[in-house]
């Protein structure tokens, strides 16, 4: 497993971990975005960071590329610390916000030459690198295109393409592909799958729970802390009973009646489908009693997946009264004291 405890420490002769937050925290006056946020990645991982909006990743994404100082706690990229070591930081790291960022007057090839430029990439390498990297990302051929008019795919790979000009070890990717279309969403994904297989660490957050699935490591921020943490795996297992799926010519109707039925553990629409977590009940008990409201349905047994267990953790820890704790076999964030004070 590829996430651990944080502590800011590693043992002496092994390399540092590409992501080591300890206690790290931002507050905004009186409201705290991000508080105590301690997680380690390891080298090689594709951590996805997952949690509903507003939930703090964006800040924490930033603390890390150093585009925003902690208010305490500080965090180590491959062993430099982002409070007190920046300008070592930003070297290693290939940071992409969540908005497009290139200049829409430059063509493709301008912007990745430009970007390049101020990451101080030889020119030498940056006419040997800049190719390779476009026709990577299916670019070459729109290479004097304006960055203006390309599709919002494109447009993610373009930021990709130039974030990667100077070799960075971990990519720092803030929700880079919402908003586009599912082709260009797999596609950007297989180019993250290929990076991972070269070294390349990325810690990517991400609405979406394909996506998640794709991730070697997860973790989900609710207000600003980590709530749980693991493989995909270990997150699905925290799903306190098993999956049905509903099939019913009223999907909504199905949900009214089953939402508040003994032994259910928690209901949503996917699609026209309602799933149903169950603790206990079976699906010939949810068939009968779908039967005594008038509702025709079929009622399958389901696999577990990402879409399920996060919304099955969303309504936990929104919960004032019931939660669901990590199983043992997840890694808990550990209690650290607070970090200095950043100015």
């Amino acid at each position: 497993m590829t996430i651990a405890p944080a502590t800011g420490e590693h043992a002496i002769g092994t390399s540092p971990p590409a992501i080591d937050a300890v206690g790290l925290t931002k507050r905004f006056g009186d409201l705290e975005a991000v508080g105590d946020f301690t997680l380690r990645v390891s080298v090689g991982a594709l951590c996805g960071l997952l949690g509903p909006d507003g939930a703090g990743k964006t800040t924490t994404i930033r603390m890390l590329a150093t585009v925003l100082m902690p208010t305490s706690g500080d965090a180590y990229v491959l062993g430099h610390s982002v409070t007190r070591e920046a300008g070592r930081v930003t070297p290693l790291i290939g940071y992409m916000p969540q908005k497009f960022s290139m200049y829409p007057d430059l063509t493709v090839a301008e912007n990745v030459d430009f970007f390049a430029t101020i990451r101080g990439v030889p020119k030498a390498e940056r006419r040997k690198r800049a190719p390779e990297l476009l026709d990577r990302m299916g670019l070459g051929p729109f290479a004097s295109r304006r960055a203006a008019n390309l599709s919002g795919g494109m447009k993610q790979k373009l930021m990709l393409a130039s974030v990667l000009m100077h070799s960075p070890s971990l990519l720092l990717l803030d929700e880079p592909t919402t908003g586009v279309d599912p082709v260009s969403r797999r596609e950007f994904w297989e180019i993250l799958a290929d990076l991972r297989a070269e070294g390349t660490t990325a810690l990517v957050a991400t609405p979406y729970m394909d996506e998640a699935e794709r991730c070697t490591d997860l973790a989900f921020l609710d207000e600003g802390h980590i709530r749980y943490q693991g493989t995909p795996d270990e997150i699905k297992a925290l799903v306190p009973g098993t999956l049905v799926e509903v099939h019913a010519p009223d999907p909504r109707a199905a949900l009214m009646v089953l939402e508040s039925a003994p032994g259910v553990v928690g209901t949503h629409l996917f699609g026209d489908v309602v799933r149903v977590v169950c603790a206990q009940t079976g699906p010939e008990t949810l068939s009968a009693l779908l039967a005594e409201a008038g509702i025709a349905a079929t009622v399958l047994p389901a696999p577990v997946d990402m879409e399920t267990a996060f919304a099955t953790i969303a309504e936990a820890t929104s919960s004032p009264v019931e939660t669901h704790e990590p199983t043992p076999s997840l890694v808990e964030p550990v209690e650290t004291s607070a970090g200095r004070e950043a100015p």
